[in-house]
């Protein structure tokens, strides 16, 4: 019998060119299923076949678990039985079973068992072979339609199309044959399926490197791309060659490159922007085709403000917002599109803000708060702890006055890092005593007026994790333990 079992293993694993591993872990779960027939609990099997010679043997099983988790003892046995001891939690206590024969076991289940395994494998196979191959941009017919959804047939793979990855007001019907980018693969009961997308940037992008060769010979780089799927979209080009021009590249002769990117994506407008080391040039390139006239860069807050004439603001903007919202993508800086008016009035705005602030902190008259605005400074920070050449380098300040300027600075800001310490005070008792409460969380919670269970209970999970950082899970709890008291 035994040599039986490696005739078998050895025709399947040719046929189905599958390794034998497969076909004996097969074998191994039809043995294991036809034995525990014998049992009328819900017994654990295992059976174990020698890959050298055929023979196998069986054991009946029971994993080790807490006493207080013991759910099934035809499987399990608690920490504490003594048939447990000196084993872990985790591990299994296995007793001998006389083994079925091979051939008395129900032929039908085992092939079924099998061929299942086998074809698992040969999925697996296929998948990995894909994979191999790295080919993120596929091409298939749309063998069927489920509730919207398109099942595509890509080689000898199933991929999934859902609607909502398709391009908005595009109809695809059975028999069409589509490309799409691959965005991930799922592993489910039918096996592994691919999913796929057409509305991604990086569909755009490999459309793209098909139609530039230049891109695939590492001349042309596509740093960034941003898409309003079907209506228009925008990338950034680089140029590894200075004797190329990134943008002609990539339209083509008479447009004839772009032209066949967008007629792939149901007529979508492609921009295609140069690329900058240089942030605000780079934003610039992408508020493209409206001309800008100026830029306030704010690194703290990663966000620009961008100028722009009156004339020009509707196109900088764009249809609902679409231009400086794909241009925001594109470059990873937050936008706000200003006019030469508003930018003005935001400007004297700040201005005067910072000069109070520095008259009432550094407790100094306007001229001297001015006369600092003017140098370019605008945060106390930065008076206190500038390097002292920078300051030195005003005319109309000595030195024992940069001294006494950065000393007040210094004495503001501790005066307020002190404020805040004590801020954890106003947080009520209530609300530090709560369970999964922590003193820091508390002050951060308090500094951001939520100083009571009450206040904590109104807000939204998605509030609380803006407002502290804390992971989603964290800030569910919490708020489930605030809102405790209303179900009381």
């Amino acid at each position: 019998m035994s040599r039986e079992i490696l005739l078998l293993v050895d025709a399947l694993a040719h046929e189905k060119n599958v390794a034998k591993t497969v076909i004996f872990t097969a074998l191994e779960l039809a043995l294991a299923s036809a034995t525990k027939k014998r049992f009328t609990e819900d017994a654990d099997v295992r059976v174990e076949i020698n890959r050298d010679n055929g023979e196998y043997s069986s054991f009946r099983r029971w994993q080790i678990v807490e006493a207080d988790m013991l759910e099934n003892p035809g499987a399990e046995v608690a920490a504490d039985d003594a048939r447990a001891e000196g084993l872990a939690i985790g591990e299994y206590i296995e007793e001998p079973l006389e083994s079925v024969e091979f051939g008395r076991i129900g032929a039908q289940a085992a092939k079924q068992v099998i061929l299942q395994k086998v074809r698992e494998a040969e999925r697996e196979q296929i998948l990995d072979d894909f994979l191999a191959r790295k080919e993120h941009l596929v091409t298939g017919v749309i063998k069927r339609m489920e509730k919207g959804n398109a099942i595509i047939e890509v080689g000898r793979l199933e991929s999934m199309l859902p609607r909502e990855q398709m391009i908005p007001k595009e109809n695809l019907r059975v028999g069409d044959r589509v490309r799409a980018y691959l965005s991930r693969i799922e592993r489910g009961g039918r096996g592994p399926q691919l999913i796929l997308s057409r509305i991604a940037p990086e569909f755009l992008i490999k459309l793209f490197e098909l139609e530039v060769p230049e891109i695939d010979e590492g001349l042309l780089e596509i740093r960034s791309a941003a898409r309003d799927p079907g209506l228009r979209s925008k990338i950034a080009v680089k140029s590894n060659d200075q004797r190329l021009d990134p943008v002609g590249t990539c339209v083509g002769m008479r447009g004839s490159r772009v032209q066949a990117v967008t007629g792939e994506l149901a007529g979508e407008r492609v921009d295609i922007v140069l690329w900058s080391m240089e942030p605000a040039q780079f934003v610039i390139n992408a508020m493209a085709p409206a001309e800008v006239s100026g830029i306030v860069v704010d690194e703290d807050a990663h966000s620009m403000d961008v100028i722009v004439d009156e004339e020009q603001l509707a196109q900088a903007i764009g249809r609902s917002g679409q231009n400086v919202r794909l241009a925001s993508e594109l470059t990873g800086w937050t936008l706000n599109i200003l006019t030469e008016e508003e930018a003005a009035k935001k400007s004297e705005e700040e201005h005067s803000s910072t000069l109070q602030l520095f008259v009432d902190k550094l407790d100094v008259d306007e001229e001297v708060a001015e006369i600092l605005v003017q140098e370019g400074f605008s945060t106390l920070e930065e008076i206190a702890y500038v390097p002292l050449v920078e300051m030195s380098e005003i005319e109309v300040f000595d030195e024992d006055t940069i001294s006494e300027l950065r000393k007040r600075a210094r004495a503001a800001l501790l005066t307020e890092a002190i404020a805040k310490e004590e801020k954890v005070g106003e947080a009520s008792e209530d609300l530090l005593r709560m369970d999964g409460m922590d003193e820091v969380t508390a002050r951060t919670l308090a500094n951001k007026g939520v100083s009571t269970m009450d206040d904590l209970a109104d807000l939204a999970v998605d509030d609380l994790v803006e407002l502290t950082g804390m992971d989603v899970e964290r800030a569910k709890q919490l708020i489930m333990t605030a809102r405790a008291p209303w179900f009381a």
